[in-house]
């Protein structure tokens, strides 16, 4: 190749302005766009019609979560007068302004796929959630003795009057408001009904009362309530009742450095957060009177913004429960993890306690990779840890938990070691959101079996996946580490694309040992042999070997990025890589959720692509790949490129220095880099495109090529 002069990295920088919003997509508006792919897969009739239900479900729960946490966000900086500008140049109220203009309109294409689509071909499969004029005498009969026995003793109707002030409601909740008259004095009040969570959202009938050609035939809990509230209200007349919906702040104001004792802290907050951050979503339905509505803004302080309007249910997370109903042939085919081909043996002979080899000798003979889900956690991960407290010669574990499960085989395992005498210390993450509550209850189970536990570094989530196993080895220490890219949990690692190594690298062990000292001790480690860690170099080692692509392209050498990761917000990592396109750095990224980069803008971004794989599984793994002018370098790890990643989050990622291992990560890539059935392109605009296959083109979906893989390898057939 000839050699070209290529502009300075430091000269781009001079000719353009990279601070300047335009070239930067707007972070909320962009995980709208996520969860509008996500919605997409309930739309895509190529969707078994059960797992459109699952989508419309994950996207109703992620929504929840978004106005919980970041709308909640917005309206505060709002309330308090703040006016700084985002990256892309919008303010807190026109970020609000915008995302209720979305979210109104995927609300609109939601109805319309329930009404029209989804909820008459449930029916024409059997699966039927009735309203009261359908029921049959017997059918009524049935209800109104369901009411009687399992919900009346439960609900407390709450009057609004000049002596009962406007309720306090939880998040989350359904509720009914009441419209009642006194028959003596002609008068109307207002009350509120709250459907309660602790009873099944949809009551199915009996066997007996369903049709047979029934497969599930029941009535939502709210039309129970609704049709029996004269008995909540004697004496009174029920002039008309509507459902409604309410989302509340849900997120933590722990101030660490004010907490003596941060898990009393985050309990009292835990406490507050059920009923005590301010309304920030009102949803409503279609039928609502303009009088009732009214009331209830003024009762929560709203705007009309502020209230999303549905024709049908609310509450939709609660479709799960179709999800898993016995019709096999509308949902994906079963997957089962394979077990590693390496771990086989072991998995056969797990209970038969086999001498000789384990699972620490197959990690001494070479580094192992494993690639959830398409391979078991179970038989990897899990095992590794069962393995080491079960060992007499593991001497100490050493973890970190962000995630888990409620009945985690790994924390049952954690307690067992300390029983067995083993040194087990574990930093368990109290401010994982939405786990908090959990990880609470674990924390306190391990501390009461003798588990050294530590609520990790002020100021920072402890984020990264790690586990240091010392085990005594004839005459010397030996140091086996676990470094992953999701969470310690047995039923996300079904669901979730992670990546796990397996690996005794002395280096790595020496850096694991380092950083669990910065975590539980005083230790203010700055450098590390191998690993990537944030908050000290993650960072800067990243814009090394970004920079090191672009000195490359300008000695006339080829440059390539290729990256996978949940997020990119960074606004110096998104430079970095502007810079590294006008450089000539051809850049790949795999980006599943949030991206704030533009790519495709002429003579700033002309040389980066980005991907978003949306499927049966989430994407969640996070591989980093430089070409470094042939002398390849990949890495994973538990960190996207956000500034709350790199800066405000303690998290590790590896170099891998296996070949075989090495390979398969550019394969994963390849792969993935392929898909043209579940693939998305994103445009400079900010909206992405689904890939279709071209003419004579096959349809590849990167997430079944790599259950064939893994099912292939592990028949031992050889890889096409």
């Amino acid at each position: 190749m000839p050699k070209v002069n290529m502009p300075k990295a430091e000269e781009i920088t001079a000719e353009l302005n990279l601070n300047d919003p335009k070239y930067y997509l707007n972070r909320e508006l962009s995980w709208l766009e996520f969860n509008r792919r996500v919605l997409h897969e309930a739309i895509d009739p190529r969707t078994p019609l059960l797992e459109r239900v699952k989508f419309v479900a994950i996207f109703s729960s992620n929504l929840d979560e978004f106005f919980m946490v970041r709308v909640a966000a917005l309206k505060q900086q709002v309330e308090a007068g703040v006016s700084n500008l985002t990256p892309d140049g919008r303010t807190p109220q026109q970020q609000l302004d915008e995302i209720s203009q979305q979210v109104h309109q995927m609300a609109l294409q939601l109805q319309e796929l329930l009404q029209k689509t989804l909820i008459p071909q449930l029916a024409e499969e059997g699966v039927q959630v009735l309203s009261y004029n359908e029921l049959t005498q017997p059918q009524q009969r049935y209800l109104q003795q369901y009411f009687e026995e399992r919900i009346f003793p439960i609900l407390t109707p709450l009057a609004v009057d000049p002596a009962h002030p406007f309720p306090q409601m939880s998040n989350l909740s359904l509720n009914l408001a009441v419209i009642v008259k006194d028959p003596e004095t002609e008068e109307k009040n207002f009350a509120r009904v709250k459907v309660p969570s602790s009873l099944p959202r949809f009551v199915p009938l009996p066997q007996e009362l369903r049709p047979k050609s029934s497969v599930w035939s029941g009535v939502a809990l709210e039309q129970i309530i609704a049709h029996n509230l004269d008995a909540l209200f004697p004496g009174m007349t029920i002039q008309a009742h509507h459902l409604f919906r309410i989302t509340r702040d849900a997120d933590l104001g722990v101030r660490e450095d004010e907490a003596d004792d941060l898990l009393l802290a985050i309990e009292q907050e835990l406490r507050k957060r059920h009923i005590g951050g301010s309304v920030v979503r009102l949803q409503i339905p279609t039928s609502m009177p303009e009088s009732v509505q009214q009331i209830l803004m003024h009762g929560m302080k709203l705007t009309e913004k502020d209230v999303y309007t549905m024709q049908g249910w609310l509450g939709l997370k609660d479709l799960f429960l179709f999800a898993a109903l016995p019709l096999s042939h509308h949902k994906d085919a079963p997957w089962t993890p394979i077990t590693p081909p390496r771990l086989r043996w072991i998995d056969r002979c797990i209970d038969d306690e086999p001498e000789g080899e384990d699972i620490f000798s197959v990690i001494r003979q070479r580094d192992l990779l494993v690639h959830h889900p398409y391979e078991s956690f179970t038989a990897s991960v899990e095992q590794f840890v069962t393995q080491a407290a079960q060992d007499p010669n593991v001497l100490a574990i050493k973890m970190t938990l962000y995630r888990t499960s409620g009945d985690s085989p790994i924390i049952k395992a954690l307690i067992a070691a300390a029983e067995n005498g083993k040194q087990v210390a574990v930093l368990v993450e109290l401010k994982a959101r939405f786990d908090e509550e959990r990880n609470i209850s674990w924390a306190r189970k391990l501390e009461d079996t003798g588990v050294h536990v530590v609520y990790g570094v002020v100021g920072l989530k402890t984020h990264t996946k790690i586990v240091l196993v010392v085990r005594q080895e004839n005459d010397h220490l030996n140091r086996y580490v676990h470094i992953g890219t999701g969470n310690y949990n047995p039923k996300t690692a079904r669901l979730y694309t992670d990546l796990s190594l397996l690996s005794c690298r002395q280096e790595l062990g020496a850096d694991l040992i380092d950083l669990f000292n910065y975590l539980t001790g005083f230790s203010k480690q700055k450098s590390y042999r191998k690993l990537l860690v944030a908050p000290v170099t993650l960072r800067d080692r990243f814009l090394a070997l970004i920079q090191r692509e672009v000195e490359h392209c300008q000695k006339g050498r080829p440059g390539r990025i290729r990256a996978k990761m949940n997020s990119l917000v960074d606004r110096r990592m998104i430079q970095a890589l502007y810079q590294a396109s006008q450089a000539g750095v051809e850049i790949d990224l795999i980006v599943r959720g949030i991206c704030c980069l533009r790519p495709g803008m002429t003579g700033v971004s002309d040389n980066i692509r980005v991907i978003s794989v949306i499927g049966r599984f989430l994407e969640h793994s996070r591989i980093f790949e430089f070409h470094n002018d042939g002398q390849e370098e990949r890495f994973i790890g538990s960190a996207d490129w956000m500034t709350r990643n790199l800066d405000r989050r303690v998290e590790a990622v590896t170099p891998i220095d296996d070949a075989d291992i090495a390979k398969e990560l550019k394969e994963i890539l390849d792969i993935l880099l392929k898909d043209n059935r579940q693939a998305w392109e994103l445009r400079s605009d900010g909206t992405y495109l689904q890939r279709a296959p071209q003419t004579k083109e096959p349809e590849l979906s990167a997430q079944q090529f790599l259950m064939n893989w893994a099912h292939q390898r592990s028949h031992g057939i050889a890889n096409q």
